[in-house]
């Protein structure tokens, strides 16, 4: 069987719910435009989460069962845990020099965070954009953004049906990960009724949760958990216990023989804590930046704090990266991170009356 009929498997939508995509003017577009044409390039954000490498994978298994030709292009190897899902090994570190004149950008915020492939996009090239994130300019020539999405896989779920694409086990293994990445195994604010509708017949096509969670979630390796107890160490409390950091350096990195990939899951440490509102990771990058990740729970919108380092992302989830050392990236972010908790200090009380001062 190839992989196209492998993808081609159908499964009922879930009893008693029909999908209701929102922006359908854009999504007829999308569809539209993915039909029209044969050869695309897939692409996603430099170091891909598991909604990157979800939804372009799944974006790729919709244009095999519609008989396109595609390749999907990464800037470098995409993280091991992430292998059981289809068309993993048929990623490619692109290289050659003949540009390309369609394009589907999945998961990318702006344009910028697949720069590694624009040598190979030609300059009148359609750019198809499908994503989530709120701070997407809306790039393309054609556009499918949603930042009430929990995840890109939701959107792509939606083009599959505007398609009328069958959700094929295949299939729903790319957009189970995605979600269930994205929402923090349905755990943060952006798990919606909907989410849970579309992950149920994301189900009923046959996938198993502890297949996905466990590699996509729970599974690390001993130089992973070297470099946690590590990072650990750095993590501080500040404002009254309202937002905590840590930070990894490049001497961490290499030390328990870690990539920056291994970091991701990091900063989530720092925002579990019960008083915090905002957690923040500060990572030493190879060329010498900083990039900072930065997470909320409920009231602080991290996304805007991120602009303002020329970043982005979500209210709740958002990075940047800043051309400062270690140190001065740290106090420039904390500065403005004091501001945004002291302007919702009013939002912040009124749900947390736990909140203790913790020096």
């Amino acid at each position: 069987m190839s992989e196209s009929q492998h993808c081609a498997k159908d499964s009922g939508v879930a009893a008693g719910w029909t999908p209701a995509p929102r922006h359908q003017d854009e999504l007829k577009q999308v569809a539209d435009a993915l039909r029209s044409h044969d050869d695309w390039l897939i692409v996603t954000h430099e170091r891909p989460d598991g909604d990157a490498i979800g939804s372009a994978l799944a974006m790729a298994c919709i244009l095999s069962e519609l008989g396109k030709r595609w390749t999907f292009g990464i800037a470098e190897p995409m993280p091991i845990r992430f292998s059981f899902l289809p068309f993993f090994t048929e990623a490619i570190i692109l290289a050659g020099d003949v540009p390309l004149t369609h394009v589907v950008a999945v998961d990318c915020a702006d344009s910028g965070r697949f720069q590694y492939a624009k040598r190979l996009i030609r300059d009148d090239a359609m750019v198809v954009n499908v994503d989530h994130h709120q701070t997407n300019p809306h790039y393309g020539h054609v556009n499918f953004v949603d930042s009430d999405a929990a995840a890109t896989c939701e959107l792509v779920y939606h083009i599959a049906r505007s398609l009328s694409v069958s959700i094929s086990e295949e299939l729903a293994k790319c957009l189970y990960t995605g979600i269930l990445t994205d929402t923090g195994g349905f755990a943060q604010p952006n798990t919606s009724r909907a989410v849970h509708q579309i992950a149920a017949e994301l189900l009923e096509s046959g996938v198993q949760p502890y297949d996905i969670a466990g590699p996509a979630l729970e599974a690390r390796t001993w130089q992973q958990t070297k470099l946690l107890q590590a990072s650990l160490n750095t993590l501080s409390l500040h404002q009254d216990g309202l937002v905590a950091s840590l930070y990894v350096t490049r001497e961490m990195l290499d030390s328990t023989l870690c990539t920056d990939d291994d970091t991701e899951i990091l900063v989530g440490f720092a925002r579990a804590i019960e008083t915090v509102e905002v957690g923040l990771m500060f990572r030493e990058l190879a060329n010498g930046r900083v990039k900072v990740s930065l997470r909320s729970k409920r009231c602080v919108d991290v996304a805007r704090i991120a602009q303002g380092f020329s970043g982005g992302g979500h209210a709740r989830a958002a990075g940047c990266e800043l051309a400062e050392p270690l140190q001065v990236a740290m106090d420039l972010v904390h500065l403005k991170v004091r501001e945004a908790v002291m302007e919702a200090a009013e939002c912040i009380a009124g749900y947390s009356s736990s909140t203790s001062p913790l020096g």
